[in-house]
Parts: C-alpha cells; sequence; structure tokens
C-alpha cells in the first residue's frame, strides 16, 4: 500500500520516563529498507504520569508489550487499557494516543517497524478484529523484543538481517494469537463444517453460494460473512483455491492434458482456468507442469 505523504504529520507528547529508559533510532541500509521488515526506532520505557503520545500520519507500524503497570491506549475510536504480559500492534497511519495512567507506573516494550510486506501482517492482524492480546507464550514474546532491541543497538555484519526474521516471528506471534482470540469467542459453527466438506469433495461440480447458503441453512451474506471470519476468504474463493490446489497435483503427479485437467478441476473454459492459475501461480498451467517435469 502507498501511504498518502500529503496528510499532515502530527506529534505531542510528554517525556516523563526513567533513566534507565532506552530509546534507539535506527537507519538500515538501501537494500534492507526495500527488501526486508526492519526497525525505525525500539526501546524500553519505564515511564510515570503525565507520559503520553498522541501521534497520527507516520508512515510505521508500532508493537507495545507491557511488562509491568498500566497503561491507556485511544485508538481507533476505542480506548483500551494496557496491563502486564498484553502486546498489540497498530498501524501509526491512524489517530492514536497512549498514557501512562495517574498513579501509576508503565513498563513497556515498544517497537516501530516498517518494511516489505508490513502493511500486509498489519492487515491480516486487524482482519478478524484489533484486540489487546493476552494469551500469547509471554516469555517468547518479551524475550524477542529483548533481543531485537539488542541488536539494534549494537549492530554488526549481520544483524539487520537477524533482526528482520526477529520481527517476522514478533508479527507472527501477534497473528497468531489474534486469530486464536477471534475463533476462541465461538466454535465454528456445524453450518460451516457442512459447507466446508461439501466443498471439499465436490469442488469439480458447479457451486454456487446460493447452493451453499440453502445446504447451510443462513442467507448467502450471513454464510459470507461467517466462512471469511473462520477460515479467512469467501465461499467461492475457497472452491477456487480448492480447485487450483488440485489441478497442481495432476499437473504434477499425472500425465493427463492442460485440457483434461481443466474439467476435472470444475473449470468449464480452458482460457478461464489458464486465466485464474496465472493470477494464482504467476504462470500458465503448461508452464507449471513443464517445470515440475523438469
Amino acid at each position: 500500500m502507498a501511504f498518502n505523504s500529503d496528510r499532515k504529520y502530527l506529534e505531542k507528547a510528554d517525556y516523563t520516563w526513567s533513566e534507565d529508559s532506552i530509546r534507539l533510532i535506527n537507519t538500515p541500509a538501501l537494500n534492507i529498507r526495500q527488501s526486508f521488515l526492519y526497525v525505525q526506532e525500539a526501546g524500553y520505557f519505564r515511564t510515570q504520569s503525565p507520559y503520553f503520545t498522541e501521534r497520527a500520519n507516520l508512515n510505521s507500524f508500532l508493537v507495545f508489550y507491557t511488562i509491568s503497570g498500566r497503561g491507556l491506549l485511544r485508538y481507533r475510536d476505542k480506548t483500551h487499557y494496557l496491563v502486564p504480559g498484553t502486546a498489540t500492534m497498530i498501524s501509526c497511519m491512524d489517530h492514536h494516543y497512549y498514557e501512562c495512567l495517574s498513579g501509576q507506573e508503565w513498563e513497556f516494550l515498544w517497537l516501530h517497524f516498517y518494511g516489505s510486506n508490513a502493511y500486509g501482517y498489519f492487515e491480516e492482524f486487524i482482519r478478524s478484529g484489533f484486540r489487546i492480546l493476552k494469551d500469547l507464550d509471554q516469555f517468547s514474546f518479551e524475550s524477542t523484543m529483548r533481543r531485537i532491541i539488542a541488536l539494534t543497538q549494537k549492530k554488526d555484519l549481520n544483524s539487520e538481517i537477524i533482526v528482520s526474521s526477529l520481527i517476522t516471528s514478533l508479527v507472527t506471534q501477534l497473528l497468531t494469537a489474534n486469530n486464536d482470540a477471534g475463533n476462541a469467542l465461538g466454535f465454528m459453527p456445524d453450518y460451516l463444517k457442512l459447507v466446508l466438506k461439501k466443498i471439499e469433495t465436490e469442488f469439480s461440480s458447479p457451486l454456487s453460494l446460493d447452493e451453499l447458503s440453502s445446504l447451510s441453512g443462513v442467507s448467502k451474506y450471513h454464510l459470507d460473512r461467517e466462512f471469511k471470519k473462520f477460515i479467512g476468504t469467501s465461499p467461492i474463493e475457497y472452491i477456487t483455491l480448492t480447485r487450483i490446489n488440485y489441478a497442481k497435483e495432476l499437473l504434477k503427479y499425472s500425465g493427463y492434458s492442460v485440457e483434461e485437467i481443466c474439467y476435472r478441476c470444475g473449470f468449464n473454459y480452458v482460457s478461464h482456468f489458464i486465466s485464474v492459475f496465472r493470477r494464482h501461480e504467476g504462470k500458465t498451467p503448461l508452464q507449471y507442469k513443464k517445470e515440475w517435469a523438469g
């Protein structure tokens, strides 16, 4: 995603933090910025009221991890409390405000990062709803953040690449914890299991959203929304992905022609099959078949 650079940057803050607090500013090499996730700033703060930061329109993503005390975050028109062992990620393009609560001492680790695919990670993080996450592996998450800070503080030849892998690990922990939190709100309904079974056993037959809706007993709009919530994609796209997976298996391991595979997978027209396959794989079915044969 290309951010709008014409929007005016906003930052207000009160820097009431302890002498042992750490704030590191990082400028990675150009090749790192172009290809990897990288640290913009990172640190450890032990704060007291009236510490706060208010910000908007900054090309950055920010991860918090609270060690002790209590902080407050206002983000996307909601107020959240940041308590020990919790973590989250926000886009700093959005207006946000966070502070140490009055009478409290708020101790936390933080990371501003950016780079290749950063926006994609954030979009996936908020796909099932923005949350302050509690059910993390706290030792692993805190250790990863501290190692990022340590490597940013003492650079060597390989530190930028190692840090990139650690940032990826960090946001992956956030993504999986957020997905688990979303699904913990309720087990997958039986009607969705029925629809999944229908798709996985009859994907080569004509299947429509109306037919799946009739099978499930809910409206197609409700089905589409709940399917995305639990599976991560729409029913129609899931049918397509299932057909593509089977096509890849046949292209690799069978002697069928592209035309035969097209119809065996449930596509009605070879041209459409080739177009859909190219969109997902970046190459035609024939190119894929030859590549694996080679």
